[in-house]
């Protein structure tokens, strides 16, 4: 797969659809490979007009690992985050956002629909308020806004997250399969063989589970975009799950309620992932956002 050189890293991408449809960048969350935006939903998403742009955020899979910063103390950070008082990371949602920005740069696109899911909810959001000339519309599937108000995950989905991770691959596997039964979709079949299938490619294409914790304290760091999002102008799409353990729904709810306009897609019995069967649902709903956008800009 093609590198970028983007915002001082290099990000792995992939591209999918016709070079002159309209592009949309599709950004994944915490610890999360682009290969868990899926091929086929990727496929279906170009089919639909789109030339799409998955990639690795920093840290993750096959895209740049900032190293040099080591171990953060993830516990020493939510304890800092939960009192109010200023988190120290080796970077920010900023400048995730900003590596996506880069990555547009570096392919040319002045500007894109896009599509966050969890952090990459986050991140979107993110650029939406910091580059909002990038951004041609948001759509935040499964995330919130960091408002310290909201409530958090259920125990056991909270729990299982923060459970040590096994270096050896079937122990990986395993873990992924428990956290993937745990937080996923109770309304929709649980597809082990597919999440056993992707778990082993994630730890064969890049396994790094530093990167993890810094990414974690990265979104502890940036703190609450609830007071800035009112001022988010770009046509905006709030999707989330009315089972979600990990982000409960209140996270998408207040998302829609902080951005003027903002449409909000309850999907019943989806958790926090998105199973194949609310595929066409999503995917429709993304194309009727980007019908909304004025004027076309193109890959250049």
């Amino acid at each position: 797969m093609p590198r970028a050189h983007a915002n001082g890293i290099e990000i792995e991408y992939e591209m999918f659809g016709k070079p002159n449809a309209t592009p949309l960048l599709l950004v994944m969350g915490l610890g999360a490979q682009m290969i868990l935006w899926d091929e086929e939903f990727c496929e279906k998403l170009a089919a639909r007009d789109f030339r799409v742009v998955r990639f690795d955020n920093r840290d993750v899979g096959l895209s740049t690992h900032v190293s040099k910063f080591g171990m953060p103390n993830v516990v020493s950070a939510m304890a800092a985050a939960m009192r109010g008082k200023p988190v120290e990371a080796a970077y920010t949602l900023h400048d995730m956002a900003a590596d996506s920005v880069g990555l547009l740069d570096a392919l040319g696109i002045d500007s894109a629909h896009v599509v966050g899911a969890s952090m990459g909810g986050m991140i979107v959001q993110t650029m939406a308020l910091d580059f909002p000339s990038r951004v041609r519309t948001l759509t935040s599937i499964m995330s919130t806004t960091g408002n310290p108000d909201l409530p958090p995950a259920r125990p056991e989905a909270g729990a299982v997250l923060l459970t040590p991770v096994p270096t050896d691959r079937e122990g990986y596997i395993e873990r992924t399969i428990t956290v993937a039964r745990t937080i996923g979709s109770s309304g929709f079949p649980f597809d082990e063989a597919r999440v056993r299938q992707r778990a082993a490619r994630c730890y064969e294409r890049g396994f790094h589970p530093e990167g993890i914790a810094r990414q974690l304290v990265a979104i502890l760091a940036s703190g609450n975009r609830k007071p800035a999002l009112p001022s988010v102008r770009i046509p905006t799409l709030v999707i989330h799950g009315g089972d979600d353990p990990l982000v409960p729904l209140a996270g998408g709810i207040d998302t829609a309620e902080a951005v003027p306009g903002a449409e909000l897609l309850i999907i019943e019995g989806m958790g926090h992932d998105l199973p194949r069967d609310v595929w066409p649902r999503v995917i429709d709903a993304i194309r009727k956002l980007a019908d909304r956008a004025p004027g076309k800009r193109t890959l250049q």
